[in-house]
């Protein structure tokens, strides 16, 4: 780490008032403005792809929190990778926002798992310019969780943090900066379904079939949830009768139809076709103007992250045959 510490008194950043080159996104909104950073003259390192990520971010001189946190995450060797990346880098700044004590417990050996998490949440594989960016909706990290992506009054934000500069050059990528750590979905699928407070009916199937342990386990999985009003649905005494040990192999089967391996994003799902479920057969997804169906359910909500997946909300509870 301390070569890298020794490239802060070689380079410096100059700021160019250039704009996003992107086209309009999100309905009828105009590519907004942002500052484009650039190598500066005398910089020391000439030809702006011949520093890496780690070098670029060090010799910037506002990095010096993620710096010292890629270290102590052994991701160092990662970011100084062939890649290519993109980085949504927060400042020193950015991470003073954090409340008091956090940057140092997230330092701490036993909190690296975590202190990864966060970091890789920064990361894109690929090489994603400015003009990219401003026609996404959301980028999947190295993390495995998905970056919203949004554009409010001509700004771009990147999970509620503002992106205040692009398009930072680096040998194996790109760097982005922002204003404000982001941080991922710490909460697994169970968890999140509970805090939600609409899935009570299925968090007490998934208990009476024994699936709790299955999805609060690494996955990922993703869970086409029916809330308490899709129960409700069902002819009166389905869920009493479901939830009785005798049906209880009925009840995965049900349950299991509502999950599939890996994380689908929406964009991910077929405008027609089928996605394999956990149960073993396959549910028909379709989209329309009007929306997206699985089944015979409407799905109401789309990409509400977990640690170990992704949860799409539905109107219906699905039955496979």
């Amino acid at each position: 780490m301390h070569r890298f510490i020794t490239t802060l008194a070689v380079s410096s950043l100059a700021v160019a008032g250039t704009a996003f080159a992107g086209g309009a996104c999100c309905g009828s909104e105009a590519a907004p403005a942002a500052t484009t950073v650039a190598w500066g003259p005398g910089s020391g390192y000439g030809d702006q792809a011949k520093a890496n990520i780690v070098e670029t971010a060090v010799g910037a001189g506002n990095f010096n929190t993620l710096a010292a946190a890629l270290d102590a995450a052994d991701l160092v060797s990662t970011l100084e990778g062939d890649g290519p990346f993109t980085v949504f880098a927060p400042t020193d700044q950015a991470f003073s926002k954090l409340p008091a004590g956090t940057v140092e417990a997230l330092l701490r050996p036993e909190n690296v798992e975590k202190l990864r998490s966060i970091l890789t949440y920064h990361v894109v594989s690929g090489k994603v310019k400015a003009k990219d960016v401003v026609n996404l909706n959301g980028a999947q990290t190295v993390n495995g969780q998905r970056l919203d992506i949004k554009v409010k009054n001509d700004e771009v934000y990147v999970d509620g943090a503002k992106v205040v500069a692009t398009d930072v050059a680096a040998s194996n990528g790109v760097i982005h900066v922002i204003d404000s750590v982001v941080l991922p979905a710490d909460k697994d699928i169970v968890q999140t379904a509970k805090g939600a407070g609409s899935f009570s009916t299925l968090v007490a199937a998934l208990d009476a079939a024994g699936l709790v342990s299955t999805l609060e386990g690494d996955g990922p999985f993703t869970v086409f949830a029916p809330t308490d009003a899709a129960f409700a649905k069902l002819p009166a005494g389905t869920v009493e009768s479901l939830l009785r040990p005798e049906n209880r192999d009925q009840l995965v089967k049900i349950l299991t139809y509502h999950v599939a391996e890996g994380r689908v994003y929406s964009d991910a799902l077929p405008d027609k076709g089928e996605i394999r479920t956990v149960e073993g057969s396959r549910a028909n997804v379709e989209a329309s103007g009007s929306g997206a169906m699985i089944e015979n359910a409407s799905i109401i909500k789309t990409d509400i992250d977990a640690s170990n997946g992704v949860i799409h909300v539905i109107d219906t509870v699905i039955i496979p045959e």
